[in-house]
């Protein structure tokens, strides 16, 4: 694998995914140029042997499959799981506001931000509108603004003398951004602002109905370090995932063995939606790619699920955060992640496959337990272990700031896991 290459395509659909419904079109995108075959949830299937298909939900989660050449019931299903959200600022349905001349939009926040960064940044907007046609007929569009249009300006230090020691922030009051400032009754309608944006793509909407629309950081993704060693972005957290589940299952396109990847949205606020890992969609898909109820059943007892989601890099300015044994350190690999109370689904089963995985492709692999006086976050992992009895391990990239409105990875770690899900996706043998 050429790292290079891998890591300047990893920036590029990076740049392309301000928000979970961008990221999932444009996996959608690079599906089809691939010759995998749309599917429609609303229409029958005639599903093939040695074929590549891919179905979306609600524009903001996608699982793609290969059917492999064998019976599903005896070989299981190798699959990937990751999600398409990020922690974000999600603009509210009134959201218009005015105060000292200044137009700005409130803000809901979205997940778990790390709100200190997000001031002082060059911010656009982007997400999907639905809209009304002339003829009355409800349709949806993406929109993204792409140039800065906004920031979330810091009060100056001289006028909170205690900024560096003791200030909060109050989400309701401190964040909502400026976009410009406005002149009498001179104000914008946001509304106006999405039906101007659909308009520039040919649309021709007779009325903006409602909108999912989220501020993000206009500085594009970028290879840095004094030894270009790092990966630094939006959204890495967890669209990296994504696109190394995307990578490998395209890399082993034509494996023999039934392969999927499923890319679930909200799970940075719970995953109970429907397109989230909580919700059908998986297991209405797997239903509908086995024949019968004991079909699946038999499937999912040979199959595993690893899934991808962000690790906490040892951070080396509070190393203490983290139990002297298990600190991942950024470029050593992908990263097992394991918790005694299931907050991670991994089992001395599922660990010892991405173990003798990793050696298979000479990658390095590392561990994560938190503080044992310390809580952690989760994963899809345990949420489609629970639904659907199928045997996971949850795997991750070490990063630092994880829902901050920039992070950082390492440029080796992403392409390394990727060499390893698709050793998965090719591998005969799984678990016994």
């Amino acid at each position: 694998m050429d790292t290079t290459a891998f890591n300047h395509d990893l920036l590029a659909y990076l740049q392309a995914s301000p928000t979970p419904f961008h990221a999932t079109a444009e996996m959608a995108k690079r599906f089809a140029d691939a010759g995998f075959i749309a599917l429609d949830e609303r229409s029958s299937w005639e599903l093939e042997p040695n074929q590549k298909y891919y179905v979306t939900r609600h524009d903001s989660a996608i699982i793609a499959f290969t059917t492999g050449n064998g019976d599903l019931a005896t070989q299981g299903l190798r699959m990937v799981g990751a999600h398409t959200d990020s922690p974000a600022l999600k603009v509210k349905p009134n959201a218009e506001l005015t105060g000292q001349n200044y137009f700005q939009l409130g803000v809901e926040v979205y997940g778990g931000a790390l709100l200190n960064p997000w001031f002082d940044r060059d911010l656009s907007m982007a997400g999907r509108v639905t809209w009304q046609d002339k003829d009355g007929n409800i349709q949806n569009a993406l929109v993204d603004f792409k140039k800065a249009i906004a920031m979330i300006p810091s009060l100056a230090i001289h006028l909170d003398r205690e900024a560096n020691k003791s200030r909060s922030i109050n989400p309701q009051t401190d964040i909502p951004p400026v976009l410009c400032r406005v002149q009498g009754d001179d104000k914008p309608d946001f509304r106006q602002m999405l039906a101007a944006e659909l308009e520039s793509q040919q649309l021709k909407p007779a009325k903006v109905l409602d909108y999912e629309i989220f501020f993000y950081d206009t500085q594009a993704p970028a290879i840095l370090g004094l030894k270009d060693e790092f990966i630094a972005s939006a959204r890495l957290d967890n669209l990296l995932s994504c696109y190394t589940g995307m990578a490998a299952l395209l890399e082993a396109e034509d494996s023999p063995y039934p392969c999927l990847l499923v890319c679930n949205d909200h799970e940075e606020v719970g995953s109970e939606s429907a397109q989230g890992a909580s919700g059908p969609f998986l297991r209405q898909v797997l239903e509908r790619i086995c024949d019968t109820n004991t079909e699946l059943t038999r499937a999912l007892q040979r199959s595993v699920m690893i899934s991808t989601d962000n690790a906490h890099g040892i951070h080396p300015n509070y190393a203490d955060r983290h139990d002297g044994n298990h600190g991942p350190i950024i470029n050593d690999g992908p990263v097992i992640k394991i918790n005694a109370n299931q907050r991670y689904a991994t089992s001395s089963e599922t660990s010892a496959l991405v173990r003798v995985l990793c050696e298979q492709e000479n990658v390095p692999v590392q561990a994560f337990v938190a503080r044992t006086d310390m809580g952690c976050g989760s994963t899809i992992g345990p949420i489609t272990a629970s639904g659907l009895g199928v045997r996971t391990v949850d795997v991750g990239l070490p990063t630092f700031g994880m829902h901050s409105i920039r992070e950082l990875a390492g440029r080796d770690d992403a392409a390394n896991l990727s060499k390893v899900l698709t050793r998965f996706f090719q591998q005969e043998s799984l678990l016994p």
